[in-house]
């Protein structure tokens, strides 16, 4: 049972072992760990014996910590876009027979904390709390029944959707990929943590006392083992892989008025269990002015 934050904390830039409100840097013990997870995913380094050794570097509380990406150069990055009826429902379209799959580019993603930026081109910044699955064990033709051996941890993706782009096509590709709208992080759970293939778990995304969407994880249409399973009919899986298991009812288009995020507020994603990814929201514009100022 192991909880871990990827990050800069007083230590130093590495991979945290997690316990409560206090952090250990496994990168300090042993450098192989390198400064994200894929040398833990990959099994470079002997993770329970890292884990007994985490006395040997100084205990650093989590609030000192600044995260980074879990993975940073994933090399797939595979979304479901239908996974709740509800959310099928708000938004117009027939429940699927097969799930309906896109992909993410890493210039999209940011680490939680990190400013989630709502695009100059449209103020139809959506929000999307999601469940996100890391590969642990690679594979092609996965059974459902083998799938969850594959699962490294669990973490929170918040898959931030610019809404007019993303309808200018029936290819999703644009509206999902805008750069810097993809948080994910900070917390990563290993599946003993949770309920098997983190199912019950309450879901949620918020603006201050604002709830936005909230939801249970047991209402998706496919699990996490029945995703893996059939993403890995066309596409070998890897470690380090991420899979994003969709969004409950309650996002921004759907409501009337519309509710998009706004500059100067700040999202939270929350999941039982595993944590609070938060992001504040600002302007491409005013993001370029400052750097250009500095």
């Amino acid at each position: 049972m192991m909880r871990f934050i990827v990050g800069t904390g007083l230590s130093g830039q590495g991979v945290f072992l997690v316990d409560g409100e206090w952090a250990w840097n496994l990168t300090a013990i042993d450098g192989r760990v390198g400064t994200d997870l894929r040398p833990l995913i990959e099994g470079s380094v002997d993770l329970n014996s890292l884990a007994g050794q985490k006395n040997k570097v100084d205990a650093e509380p989590v609030t000192s910590l600044t995260p980074g990406l879990p993975v940073i150069r994933p090399g797939k990055i595979i979304c479901l876009g239908l996974n709740y009826v509800d959310h099928i429902k708000e938004g117009g379209y027939d429940v699927p027979v097969y799930p309906a799959l896109f992909m993410r580019c890493t210039t999209s993603m940011i680490p939680a904390g990190a400013p989630m930026v709502r695009p100059s081109c449209s103020e139809q910044l959506d929000y999307e709390a999601e469940l996100m699955v890391i590969i642990g064990k690679g594979g092609k033709h996965i059974s459902e029944k083998d799938a969850l051996d594959h699962v490294f941890g669990y973490t929170l993706f918040n898959d931030g959707s610019v809404r007019e782009y993303q309808r200018k096509t029936h290819q999703w590709t644009p509206g999902k990929n805008f750069d810097a709208t993809g948080p994910i992080g900070p917390v990563i759970v290993t599946p003993d943590e949770l309920p098997e293939g983190a199912d019950g778990l309450k879901i949620e995304s918020r603006v201050g006392t604002e709830i936005l969407q909230s939801a249970t994880t047991s209402d998706m249409l496919w699990s996490v083992a029945r995703t893996i399973a059939t993403v890995s009919e066309f596409s070998t899986l890897e470690p380090g892989d991420l899979l994003a298991m969709g969004t409950p009812p309650g996002v921004g288009h759907a409501k009337k008025p519309p509710r998009w995020l706004r500059p100067g507020e700040t999202v939270e994603v929350e999941i039982e269990g595993i944590g609070i990814c938060a992001n504040p929201i600002v302007a491409e514009e005013d993001q370029v002015t400052t750097e250009a100022a500095e």
